[in-house]
């Protein structure tokens, strides 16, 4: 059973736009690399042309997986989200109860996530251990580092 990921818009056209290089720039990259290879002679002790060959396939399983993530896509209509519970595309204010530490994170699809934008994972773990939290509500989340508990500050749309 193929696994349904929620995007936002934004997120479902990057999706698109790298699908569509992969399949348009990165295969006649790949198909001038194979020619090349293949002009230079013996392709039975040519290693250049084994190594194209190998990547032609490494690209296709790649552009394969990102077919079936995109036909199992969602856009969440953002305008629809309840906040008063944390769920996909929540974006949610919280605590750090050990050092009091604030940040705000928005909950996105693993393919969307970005640290550094402030969108985590859906999967990740402090992601799960929000997913249906309420405003004043703490949670403890087993983190690589150990158990870290948050409250839940505030919740919006993203």
């Amino acid at each position: 059973m193929a696994k349904i990921s929620y995007y936002t818009e934004e997120g479902l056209n990057k999706l698109k736009a790298e699908l569509n290089d992969m399949k348009t720039k990165g295969r006649t990259e790949i198909a001038r690399q194979i020619a090349e290879a293949r002009d230079k002679g013996d392709l039975s002790e040519n290693a250049e042309y084994d190594a194209a060959k190998d990547a032609q396939g490494m690209h296709e399983m790649k552009i394969a997986k990102l077919e079936e993530i995109m036909s199992n896509a969602r856009v969440i209509d953002e305008s629809s989200i309840d906040t008063s519970q944390v769920a996909v595309l929540s974006k949610v204010k919280i605590k750090n109860r050990k050092n009091g530490m604030e940040v705000t994170y928005t909950l996105v699809s693993e393919e969307e996530a970005d640290l550094k934008a402030g969108k985590i994972s859906v999967g990740s773990p402090i992601g799960k251990g929000l997913l249906g939290k309420k405003v004043g509500e703490t949670t403890e989340i087993k983190v690589p580092a150990g158990i870290m508990e948050f409250e839940v500050l505030d919740i919006s749309r993203a």
